[in-house]
């Protein structure tokens, strides 16, 4: 985009790999830059601005907020992702109200503010840590997030899919090989980050972890309501486990061993 301080920025994150998922209703984007006058300004936002990022950052449909102050150090260049239009208007009253509003109206601000919508492509290293923090607040601690810091290290995340937003994991589903002769898998994961539930992400995490599992059988330990809508059956009366597909054979499900480690 075209910013009236420093030419021509991009995005900090600028990651469009995967296959695009249309919610119900899309993020807000916003990048661009912040330009102060003078030192005087530049102090004030140097003064300011760690606790409007921490507050900001604190927002429940903030997802991502960064600022970071560029070669010229009268200009800032911002990152910023909000759940949907209510948070980032939300976002905006809490700003204007707050002492970095009052003290910054005489910046200048160039900003780019557009709809973006997740894409599923396959776990990248540079996930991975923010693929923990996911899990911790989709399920409300971390045992999610140990469990598949575990698989990965023991060699049994099959497959791990991603939704991301510009790089910021906001979703995630993965299958772990069952360890008997039958083949087929475990779900080992499947959250979406809080704020965006509800809007179809979910569903379209598991179709595509599904297929990835393609016609061998996939058990697993959840919502049943929720997995029954996606095809799974009750194992057998004995167990809490659910199926998709056929399971061949008979004896328990063995598997792999970080889930005993829950």
């Amino acid at each position: 985009m075209s910013c009236a301080c420093c030419g021509t920025h991009a995005p900090t994150s600028t990651d469009s790999s995967g296959t695009a998922v249309t919610l119900s209703r899309p993020l807000v984007a916003v990048d661009g830059c912040l330009t102060c006058a003078d030192m005087g300004q530049m102090l004030t936002a140097l003064d300011l601005l760690p606790r409007h990022v921490e507050l900001s950052r604190a927002e429940p449909g903030c997802l991502r907020f960064d600022i970071a102050q560029s070669d010229n150090p009268l200009v800032w260049q911002l990152d910023e992702i909000f759940a949907d239009e209510a948070a980032f208007t939300a976002h905006q009253a809490r700003s204007a109200d707050s002492q970095w509003g009052r003290d910054s109206q005489g910046m200048s601000r160039a900003l780019h503010r557009h709809a973006l919508h997740p894409l599923i492509r396959a776990e990248l290293p540079s996930d991975q840590e923010g693929l923990d923090r996911l899990l911790t607040v989709a399920f409300g601690h971390a045992e999610e997030a140990q469990l598949i810091r575990d698989l990965r290290a023991d060699g049994d995340l099959a497959v791990s899919l991603v939704a991301h937003a510009r790089g910021l994991p906001v979703g995630h589903a993965a299958l772990a090989p069952l360890l008997d002769d039958r083949p087929g898998f475990s779900l080992a994961s499947l959250a979406v980050h809080p704020a965006l539930q509800g809007r179809g992400l979910g569903q379209a995490l598991l179709a595509a972890v599904l297929a990835e599992a393609g016609d061998r059988p996939v058990v697993v330990r959840g919502d049943v309501a929720f997995c029954a809508r996606a095809g799974f059956r009750p194992l057998s009366a004995r167990t809490r486990l659910m199926v998709r597909g056929d399971l061949p054979g008979g004896g328990p499900v063995i598997q792999a061993p970080a889930f005993a480690r829950l």
